[in-house]
C-alpha cells in the first residue's frame, strides 16, 4: 500500500468511526428525551397523588385527634366514677365496650391509610408502565393519566377509528396490543371500556345515533382485546357513553375532536377496603 492508498484508508476509517458515533450519539438522545418525558409525568402524578395523600392524611389526623378526645374523656369519667359506690355492674360494662370500640377505630383508621397508600402507589407504576409501553405518541392520541385514584388512558377517534366507522385501524391494534400486555401482567385488574362521541347528529344504518356508535366503537375494541390479545371476557366491560360526557366545549372543531375519544377505565380494586369494612368496629 501506497502513500496515497493509505491516507484514503484512513479517511475511510475515521469516517465510518464519525457515522457509528454519531448514530450512538442520536440513540442516545431517543433514550434520554423518552426517560425525561416519563420522569416528568411520574413527578407531576407523583405531586398529584401526594397532595391527594396530604388530604387523606388531614382527615385521618381529624380523626385521630377526635379519638384522644374519647379516650380523655373516657379517662375523666372512669376517674370520677371510681368514687361512685351506687354504679351497677352493666354501666361499668358499657363503658369498659366503649374504651374498646375507641382501640378497634384506631385500628381501622390505620389500616385503610395503609390500604390508600397502596393503592396510590399501584396506580403510579401501572401508569408509568402504560406510557413507556406505548411510547411517544402524542398526548392528542393517547392520553394516560391518574385521577382521584383512578387510571384512565384515553384514545383519539383519529387514531381508533376512520370518521363515522366502528372499524379499528391496524395502527391502533397496535398500540391496544401495547395497552393489553401491560394490563395483562396485572391479572386483578378490571377495566371498563367507554366509548365517547362529540354532539354532532349522526345516523347511519345500521346505527340510529351516537349511542349506537359509541356503543358499537367499545365493543370493538373490547372483541380485539378478547380475540386477538387474549384478555379475559369478564375482567372487560364495555359501555357507550354518547356525547352526554364532554371533556371539552363542542362549540370548537378542537374541542369536538377531544369529545372523540375511546376511554379506558381500570377500575378501583375494592375488595381490600371491603375486607376492612368487613371487619367489626365496634
Amino acid at each position: 500500500m501506497n502513500i496515497k492508498q493509505g491516507l484514503y484508508f484512513g479517511v475511510a476509517v475515521v469516517a465510518m468511526i464519525s457515522c457509528t458515533t454519531s448514530k450512538k450519539l442520536k440513540d442516545s438522545e431517543k433514550k434520554y428525551t423518552k426517560l425525561d418525558s416519563i420522569n416528568s409525568v411520574v413527578r407531576y402524578e407523583y405531586a398529584k397523588c401526594k397532595e391527594a395523600h396530604a388530604a387523606d392524611s388531614a382527615r385521618i389526623k381529624s380523626l385521630e385527634e377526635q379519638i384522644d378526645q374519647y379516650k380523655h374523656t373516657s379517662t375523666q369519667m372512669q376517674n370520677q366514677l371510681k368514687d361512685l359506690s351506687f354504679i351497677s355492674g352493666s354501666q361499668a360494662e358499657s363503658i369498659k365496650k366503649s374504651m374498646d370500640n375507641i382501640g378497634v377505630k384506631d385500628q381501622y383508621i390505620t389500616r385503610l391509610q395503609s390500604a390508600l397508600n397502596k393503592k396510590d402507589s399501584m396506580n403510579i407504576a401501572l401508569m408509568v408502565n402504560l406510557k413507556s409501553a406505548i411510547g411517544n405518541l402524542d398526548d392528542k392520541d393517547v392520553n394516560i393519566k391518574v385521577d382521584k385514584g383512578v387510571v384512565y388512558v384515553d384514545i383519539s377517534d383519529k387514531l381508533l377509528f376512520k370518521s363515522g366507522s366502528y372499524d379499528v385501524t391496524d395502527h391502533a391494534k397496535e398500540v391496544l396490543g401495547k395497552v393489553a400486555k401491560v394490563l395483562m401482567s396485572q391479572p386483578e385488574v378490571e377495566f371498563m371500556v367507554e366509548g365517547h362521541t362529540d354532539d354532532a347528529a349522526f345516523k347511519r344504518s345500521p346505527l340510529e345515533d351516537n349511542w349506537d356508535l359509541s356503543t358499537k366503537r367499545a365493543t370493538s375494541v373490547i372483541r380485539i382485546l378478547q380475540n386477538t390479545y387474549h384478555m379475559p371476557p369478564a375482567k372487560m366491560t364495555a359501555a357507550g357513553r354518547g356525547e352526554y360526557v364532554p371533556v371539552a366545549d363542542n362549540e370548537t372543531k378542537e374541542g369536538k375532536a377531544a369529545n372523540r375519544r375511546t376511554r379506558i377505565v381500570i377500575l378501583p380494586q375494592l375488595d381490600q377496603f371491603y375486607k376492612i369494612l368487613e371487619k367489626p368496629t365496634n
